[in-house]
């Protein structure tokens, strides 16, 4: 029982890592957020997020 919680969360984790990555490419490609928003399942807010990251880091 124990193995498959743990089994589910790092499943979980993988597929929110891959969500952020998808959404990540996709804003680096000029998508708009509410575009990524929906084909990721991301929220706006999530989206929003991101993108201030990455014009963030852009700006490094």
């Amino acid at each position: 029982m124990q193995e498959s919680v743990i089994y589910r969360s790092i499943q979980e984790e993988a597929e929110a890592r891959t969500q952020r990555e998808i959404a990540n490419n996709s804003l680096r490609e000029g998508l708009p957020m509410e575009m990524v928003a929906r084909v990721t399942g991301l929220s706006i807010a999530e989206v929003q997020q991101l993108q201030q990251q990455l014009n963030e880091s852009l700006q490094s």
